[in-house]
């Protein structure tokens, strides 16, 4: 219990950026150092914690948690993985209202972190979209074709601006389809 609230308080004290910059560090110490849940589990707790609400990040400790150790793992995930933040809030609060200065060093060290963030989100979204297109490495025989489809339309999204629902909606029709033809294929 103590080692799932010191990893989620070590997440916790490089969580800039928000959820998905958190990401790669709940993967390597939750997949792959401890082993705590698969890379398939893992893939699945990005896609529910993406769609409950509330931030990734809190929603992924409490998932972790929750199959560890239960409720009381979630508990201790999402309070080890949110305790820096608040530590660290408490004490810039106090520092930047009482005194009411300007700190330049704050500011160029914010910059140099979302520069990392930024490569971090790369770094997963290549990741993840290996392991969901090409579950079994770069082999073409075991490629995922809705999980492509599904890029294919993201990007789609990004490119043309469509409708998110009507998108959603061709992507469940994709779906539909693809797993027709691999039946019946």
């Amino acid at each position: 219990m103590f080692d799932l609230f010191l990893i989620f308080f070590k997440i916790g004290c490089f969580a800039f950026g928000g959820g998905y910059a958190v990401i790669p560090l709940i993967s390597k110490y939750v997949v792959e150092e401890n082993a705590w849940i698969s890379t398939r589990e893992f893939i699945d707790l990005i896609s529910i914690s993406q769609m409950t609400p509330g931030p990734i990040a809190i929603n992924s400790a409490t998932f972790v948690g929750q199959s560890v150790s239960g409720i009381i793992g979630s508990i201790v995930a999402t309070t080890g993985l949110v305790l820096p933040q608040f530590i660290l809030m408490m004490i810039l609060g106090y520092s930047l209202f009482s005194k009411n200065k300007k700190f330049k060093i704050m500011d160029y060290s914010l910059l140099g972190i979302k520069a990392g963030v930024v490569s971090l989100i790369f770094i997963t979204t290549l990741k993840l979209f290996q392991s969901s297109v090409f579950p079994e490495g770069l082999k073409l025989q075991g490629m995922s074709l809705a999980a492509l489809i599904s890029f294919v339309l993201g990007f789609l999204l990004y490119l043309k601006k469509i409708d998110l629902f009507k998108l959603i909606g061709l992507g469940a029709v994709i779906g539909i389809a693809v797993n027709l033809l691999q039946n019946y294929i």
